[in-house]
């Protein structure tokens, strides 16, 4: 019997098949968005999706903006957790499960224009529970980080 896809070899297998598409991007968070809803809703497009790594960018928009004019900041803390979550989905082998037990951000300069997250996980040998602490690195346009999102995942075997 052929062993089941996992969940991360199913989201690059959509991926290399919808990005090749016109609006294969957009196809694609709408899928993802259908999977887990609460990812949909921050409105981020995945421009690079690998094994392991992520690049998002997230439009600013008045839907996403606080008092100040900038980036609200759990706008930013929900795109560094799904940059994280993409890249640790990816990474993992189908035996392995993973969930988010603590997040931490680390708000470096106001958040303004299109921001950009990326995160990349190396997966450690997992044969029981163990905590792993993946980044996510969000800039503007310009290139500067604007915060660093560290999210710790409990990664275990399958049942």
């Amino acid at each position: 019997m052929p062993r089941p896809i996992s969940p991360g070899e199913h989201a690059l297998a959509q991926w290399n098949h919808l990005s090749r598409l016109p609006w294969g991007g957009a196809l694609f968070m709408m899928a993802l968005g259908r999977m887990v809803p609460y990812s949909g809703a921050l409105g981020a497009r995945v421009v690079t999706l690998e094994p392991g790594f992520v690049r998002l960018r997230l439009r600013d928009r008045r839907a996403i903006r606080n008092h100040l004019g900038s980036v609200h900041a759990v706008a930013l803390a929900n795109l560094g957790e799904l940059a994280s979550g993409l890249a640790m989905t990816t990474a993992l082998p189908g035996q392995v499960r993973s969930i988010v037990t603590s997040l931490a951000v680390e708000y470096l300069k106001k958040a303004r224009g299109v921001i950009t997250a990326e995160s990349r996980v190396s997966v450690p040998t997992v044969t029981g529970p163990v905590d792993h602490e993946v980044r996510a690195v969000l800039r503007d346009a310009a290139g500067d980080e604007v915060a660093v999102v560290s999210v710790r995942w409990r990664l275990s075997p399958s049942a």
